[in-house]
This record gives structure tokens, C-alpha cells and sequence, in this order.
């Protein structure tokens, strides 16, 4: 499943969170760190869920409320869950 993450530059690092994901963030010093620490971040956070929260995209977080920077970065992070038999 790939969910939308949006990464915002700190002074020292990057962070990143997904809207789909509430309460799963990451943290790097580089883009490509934060994404592969947000993957790794929303695998772990998802591994014990007892529903997969569904991943809604872009178009749909910017119509319901979500405010962007100039300077935010988005894209997916396709994560690999095992889901529940």
C-alpha cells in the first residue's frame, strides 16, 4: 500500500508525517533518509493494526484541510504490511 508523506525542512533535519497515519512521524538529515525512517516508520506502526487506515492521496487531504508550504515536499512511501487472515 503506498500512503501520502509529506516532509518539512527543520534548521538541522527533515521531518515527515503521513495525514493518513495519524501520530506516525520521522525524522533525517537527509530527504532520502527521512522517507526510507518514515517508511520504516509506518511498517512498524501498522504492522498490529487491526484495520489499515486507507490511503486517501493528495487531492483528497488538500480538499478537506490540509495547508501546505512553499517549501514542504510530498510524496508516497510504499510500505509492505501483512495483513491480518
Amino acid at each position: 500500500m503506498e500512503y501520502l508523506i509529506i516532509i518539512e525542512k527543520g534548521t538541522k533535519n527533515y521531518s515527515a508525517y503521513s495525514p493518513d497515519v495519524l501520530g506516525c512521524i520521522a525524522t533525517g538529515k537527509t530527504i532520502e533518509k527521512t522517507i526510507s525512517e518514515m517508511k520504516e516508520a509506518l511498517e512498524f506502526h501498522l504492522e498490529d493494526a487491526e484495520n489499515l487506515p486507507e490511503a486517501k492521496g493528495l487531492k483528497y487531504h488538500l480538499d478537506n484541510g490540509l495547508e501546505l508550504s512553499k517549501d514542504d515536499l510530498v510524496t508516497n512511501a510504499k510500505v509492505e504490511i501483512n495483513e491480518k487472515v
